[in-house]
């Protein structure tokens, strides 16, 4: 099912990495965040209690995934989850490398920044993304072929 009116619904939502038949894993553009992906559940259902519990599972498996490639190519300080659904009521998990010398870190990425963006680091991070998307989608991929 699908609503016209859901941006994640009617775009992708961001840079594809990979594209499985219940979900997306996309690089979301947010400035000052160079590693903040998404998992985005194809189906337009609001609430993670909205799957079946096998969909819940393949849920967690795909966050999993794109943490473990984040913290094994990136080495962040601390990686965020969350599925907030506030302002785009579409079931989405933001999987989110952070780092000590981020501009709002130890706050949530929603919250003001506490310092410059320090443009030598996240060029650093930026140049080690392409390996650790591949890493996400060989692992998913890897995954979903023992699903079928």
């Amino acid at each position: 099912m699908e609503d016209a009116t859901c941006p994640l619904c009617i775009s992708l939502g961001g840079t594809l990495v990979f594209q499985g038949e219940k979900f997306r894993v996309i690089r979301a553009d947010e400035a000052g965040f160079p590693a903040f992906y998404r998992v985005v559940w194809t189906a337009h259902v609001a609430e993670f209690s909205d799957l079946s519990v096998p969909d819940r599972a393949l849920c967690m498996v795909a966050v999993c995934e794109v943490e473990q490639a984040l913290r094994a190519h990136l080495q962040p300080t601390k990686i965020n989850l969350a599925a907030l659904g506030n302002v785009v009521a579409h079931l989405h998990w933001h999987v989110i490398a952070r780092f000590d010398w981020d501009t709002h870190f130890p706050a949530p990425v929603w919250a003001q920044a506490q310092r410059p963006l320090d443009v030598l680091r996240q060029d650093a991070v930026l140049a080690k993304l392409k390996l650790a998307e591949r890493h996400m989608a060989a692992g998913l991929a890897t995954f979903q072929a023992t699903l079928t």
